[in-house]
C-alpha cells in the first residue's frame, strides 16, 4: 500500500510540471514586457501608457480564465445515476452480461438517457459504479466520471468538461490575444535591435526572446483555438468528434446539434454580456441534453418528411421506455421548435389515430 500511495503522490506532483512551466513563462513575459520593453526601451511616454493599459487588460483576463480552468473541479454524475442497493447487489452477484443489462435497463427507465455503447448496451462505469449520463466519460487521469467530458489537458492539469469548458475556450481566446498583442507591439523593437538601430543593452535579450516565444505560442494556440470553436459550433466534444455518440438508432456525430446559435448558447449562456467573462453561464445541468433525434433540428431535414414516413416513425420508435425531457432540456430547446409545421404533423397523427379507432370499432361490431 505504501509504495502505491507514494507513486500516486509522485504522479500528482509531476502532473503540475506543465502548469508550473506556463506560470514561469507568463511571469517572465510580464517582466520582459513591462520592465525591459516599456520602461527601459520605449522612449515615448504616450506609447508606454497605451501599451501598458492594453497589456494589463489582456494579462488579467488571460490569468483569470487560466486560473478558473485549472481550479474548477470537474462535474460528476449525481446520486440518481447510482444503482439502488438491491439492484447493485444483484448486479455484482450476477455473472451473465445479459442479466446485468436487464438490471441496468430497469434502473435506466427513469433516467434521461439516449446514448448507448457501440453494442447498444446501457453505458455503465464499473470503476465508479454508476450509470453514465449522456456525454459522460471516465477520465483515467482524474480517476472519475466527468460530465460532458471533452479531454484531459496536461497544460491545466485538469479535466475539461461541462463545469469548465467555457473557461477553457476563454483561456485559449485570451492567451491568443495576449500572444498576438505582445508579438505585434514588440515587432518594431525586435527589428531595431536586430538591425542595431538601438544601443546594446541587457533589454535586447529579453525583447528578442519575447517576440520568438510570443510568435511560437501564437501559432500553436491558433490551431487549437480554431478547432474548439468548430466543436462549439457543432455542439461536439473532442471525444465525440473522434468517436460518434451511439443512439438507439445508431451512431450520429450531430446527434446533439440544435443549430449554431443554440449550440453556442449551450456553452456560453443566453446573456451575451457574460460571454467574455470567465464566470459559469453554461446552460443545463450536465446530466441531460436535448438531441436533434428527439425534437426537430433546424439545421437538419426531418428523417420522415412524408405523411407515410411519420406513421413509420411512430411504429418504429424505440422499444425501450424513454424518460420525459428534464427541465434543463426543455429550457435548452426553448420555444423555437414548436413551429406551425410541428402542430400540423401532430394534428395529422391524431387524425390517423382517430381513423384507426373508427375502423377497429366497425370491425368489432
Amino acid at each position: 500500500m505504501a509504495p502505491t500511495h507514494v507513486l500516486r503522490c509522485c504522479q500528482r506532483g509531476l502532473a503540475w510540471i506543465p502548469v508550473i512551466f506556463i506560470a514561469l513563462v507568463v511571469c517572465w513575459s510580464y517582466y520582459a514586457y513591462v520592465v525591459e520593453l516599456c520602461i527601459l526601451t520605449i522612449p515615448s511616454i504616450g506609447e508606454k501608457c497605451i501599451y501598458l493599459v492594453v497589456f494589463h487588460l489582456s494579462f488579467v483576463m488571460f490569468v483569470w480564465s487560466y486560473w478558473k480552468t485549472i481550479f474548477t473541479r470537474p462535474a460528476n454524475p449525481s446520486k440518481e445515476f447510482c444503482l439502488p442497493k438491491s439492484e447493485k447487489e444483484q448486479y455484482e452477484k450476477e455473472q451473465r452480461p445479459e442479466t446485468q443489462q436487464e438490471i441496468l435497463k430497469r434502473v435506466a427507465t427513469s433516467l434521461p438517457l439516449y446514448t448507448r455503447t457501440g453494442a447498444g448496451a446501457i453505458r455503465y462505469c464499473d470503476r465508479c459504479q454508476i450509470i453514465k449520463p449522456d456525454r459522460c466519460h471516465h477520465c483515467s487521469a482524474c480517476d472519475m466520471c466527468v460530465l460532458k467530458m471533452d479531454h484531459h489537458c496536461p497544460w491545466v492539469n485538469n479535466c475539461v468538461g461541462f463545469s469548465n469548458y467555457k473557461f477553457f475556450i476563454l483561456f485559449l481566446t485570451y492567451s491568443l490575444v495576449y500572444c498576438l498583442f505582445i508579438a505585434a507591439s514588440v515587432l518594431q523593437y525586435f527589428i531595431k535591435f536586430w538591425t542595431n538601430d538601438l544601443p546594446e543593452s541587457h533589454a535586447k535579450f529579453h525583447v528578442l526572446f519575447l517576440f520568438f516565444v510570443a510568435a511560437m505560442f501564437c501559432i500553436s494556440i491558433l490551431s487549437l483555438f480554431t478547432y474548439h470553436l468548430w466543436l462549439v459550433g457543432k455542439n461536439r466534444s473532442t471525444i465525440e468528434a473522434f468517436r460518434a455518440p451511439v443512439f438507439r438508432n445508431g451512431p450520429d456525430k450531430s446527434g446533439f446539434s440544435l443549430g449554431f446559435s443554440k449550440n453556442i448558447a449551450q456553452v456560453f449562456g443566453d446573456q451575451k454580456k457574460y460571454w467574455l467573462l470567465p464566470v459559469f453561464t453554461s446552460q443545463g445541468d450536465g446530466l441531460s441534453f436535448p438531441t436533434r433525434l428527439v425534437t426537430v433540428d433546424p439545421e437538419q431535414p426531418t428523417e420522415c418528411p412524408q405523411p407515410g414516413g411519420l406513421d413509420k416513425c411512430a411504429v418504429e420508435g424505440p422499444a425501450e421506455q424513454t424518460s420525459p425531457l428534464s427541465e434543463s432540456q426543455n429550457h435548452l430547446l426553448g420555444k423555437d421548435y414548436h413551429s406551425e409545421e410541428d402542430h400540423k404533423e401532430i394534428d395529422f397523427l391524431k387524425s390517423d389515430e382517430s381513423e384507426a379507432i373508427t375502423i377497429s370499432i366497425e370491425s368489432e361490431s
